[in-house]
């Protein structure tokens, strides 16, 4: 099993617990992942940890497709890559229509499609088979629209990058976990359950066969999001994750269009995710936060003693042998929190 963690930077002045990175690559962790919404962006984060460190991959989760042109997020990627030793992991990705057009002021448009382009002139610039050009649905390079200089020529990156860079997306849709099967090394599902994995192996696979790929997840790397809250009171460490899962199930997005909710509800959970949404949207946070089901929370995430996480460590093993998950990603974990992981596991 490979061990991460997901290092969060929120709030109105958010910080970046180098300390705590520090600990995850003693203990052997293997990678530390940084995101961005509509505050801190993912990348400068992630530039600062490579400095700081010599050992631990570090990746975008993600750098948000809508924000770059593809060549801008291959050069910020080939310059990580190379100023770390080639231990930058690139994870793109999206985001939902709330940020895309509400903060970005760009078209939401087709997401899957702008996905798999986006991530083929990336590999097609670290390639350097040849000058760059790209005639998609979403993309067209050199640009050739009404308005074109007819100046622009197809160009080949100075640098000479490694092609084997490791690419991820941010996937929990079923159109999106397809997309991640054709074109990603790996993808991050923000909950996964690891008694029920195949809710999202399964569209991860028919991605993959579909361009031909083994039908198995040989060589991608499934890599879910696991908060994590270490207590002797299992109730009051429940309480600390409630908010989180309120905010996304009931109001990351709009009450027709909540990517989060739908999760919930193909997991067994559509009755609370219904009530959750319905309170949250009304300006009842806290009845919302209230109506999380404990057993959502225990299923997806690892709260109470040492010993509880020790032993529920070993259920995400076996999903790891599996062949279902190839990383888990620690959210929300302190340095206490990656000892006791790491000894689980390690």
């Amino acid at each position: 099993m490979k061990l991460g963690m997901f290092l969060r930077m929120y709030g109105a002045h958010p910080k970046l617990e180098m300390d705590t990175v520090l600990e995850a690559e003693r203990l052997g962790y293997d990678s530390v992942w940084t995101g961005e919404a509509y505050s801190t962006d993912a990348v400068t984060p992630i530039a600062w940890v490579l400095a700081r460190t010599t050992k631990i991959k570090a990746g975008t989760s993600i750098m948000q497709i809508p924000a770059r042109t593809p060549a801008c997020a291959a050069m910020t990627a080939m310059t990580l890559q190379a100023l770390s030793g080639n231990r930058f992991l690139c994870g793109v990705g999206v985001s939902g229509p709330q940020v895309v057009e509400g903060w970005h002021g760009v078209p939401f448009g087709k997401p899957m499609p702008r996905t798999k382009e986006y991530i083929a002139i990336i590999r097609q610039i670290l390639a350097r088979e040849a000058p760059l050009t790209f005639d998609g649905d979403q993309y067209h390079i050199p640009y050739n629209g009404p308005d074109a200089t007819g100046l622009g020529r197809p160009l080949k990156s100075i640098m000479h990058p490694n092609p084997d860079m490791k690419f991820y997306t941010a996937a929990i849709t079923p159109a999106g976990l397809r997309t991640a099967g054709e074109c990603a090394d790996g993808t991050l599902p923000i909950w996964m359950s690891p008694e029920q994995p195949k809710l999202l192996t399964d569209r991860i696979v028919e991605g993959r066969v579909k361009v031909g790929k083994p039908a198995n997840l040989d060589g991608f790397d499934c890599a879910p999001y696991v908060r994590i809250r270490v207590g002797k009171d299992v109730a009051a460490c429940r309480d600390e994750l409630r908010p989180d899962f309120a905010l996304y199930i009931g109001g990351m997005g709009a009450r027709s269009k909540n990517y989060y909710n739908d999760l919930a509800r193909r997991m067994g959970y559509e009755d609370a995710a219904i009530k959750i949404q319905n309170l949250y949207l009304d300006g009842k946070k806290k009845e919302a936060e209230a109506a999380v089901p404990d057993a959502l929370i225990d299923e997806v995430s690892l709260v109470g003693p040492p010993e509880r996480i020790k032993d529920r460590m070993q259920v995400w093993q076996q999903a790891v042998k599996d062949g279902q998950i190839g990383t888990v990603l620690l959210n929300g974990a302190t340095p206490e929190a990656l000892r006791v992981v790491a000894e689980a596991v390690l």
